[in-house]
């Protein structure tokens, strides 16, 4: 049943995430999208460089990234997006500069399914608060608690 959930919830992050770029596409006039299927399209190969190449490059520009607080990473988000938009038929992107704001645009609207689709219970949360609970209710039917002792030294 585990992996039935985890295919569904791929499917939904994908095609919200095709919407998402097709609103990014209707809100920015130099990126253009030629249907549905393109953005979905769009949407995985984006997907698929932003988990395999986009890493790399922030591991080589690094020492870039921190002098500039971090901002150079709107520039990788940027690049690689424009890189998707050449390469791709059906998506375009008109320029770097539209982007990198196309990039801003996309990755913000991509953190609503995140909010929504994120795993609420780790295996690891749930084993520790279960043993928690166990041990306080063995505490409480043995009353094992021990009394409160203080010493005092009257010297």
């Amino acid at each position: 049943m585990g992996g039935r959930y985890l295919a569904v919830r791929w499917l939904l992050i994908w095609v919200y995430n095709a919407l998402a770029l097709l609103a990014v596409a209707y809100v920015l006039p130099g990126i253009h999208i030629d249907g549905f299927m393109s953005a979905l399209v769009a949407a995985i190969i984006l997907g698929l460089v932003n988990t395999v190449l986009r890493p790399l490059l922030v591991v080589l520009t690094l020492p870039v990234t921190v002098r500039s607080f971090g901002l150079f990473i709107f520039i990788i988000n940027g690049a690689l997006f424009w890189l998707v938009g050449s390469t791709l038929k059906g998506f375009e992107v008109g320029g770097f500069w539209v982007g990198v704001l196309g990039a801003l645009l996309y990755s913000l609207s991509s953190l609503i399914p995140m909010l929504f689709f994120r795993r609420k219970n780790r295996p690891w949360q749930n084993v520790r608060e279960q043993n928690v609970w166990q041990q306080k209710n063995l505490d409480q039917k043995n009353n094992r608690h021990a009394p409160i002792t203080i010493d005092h030294d009257p010297s």
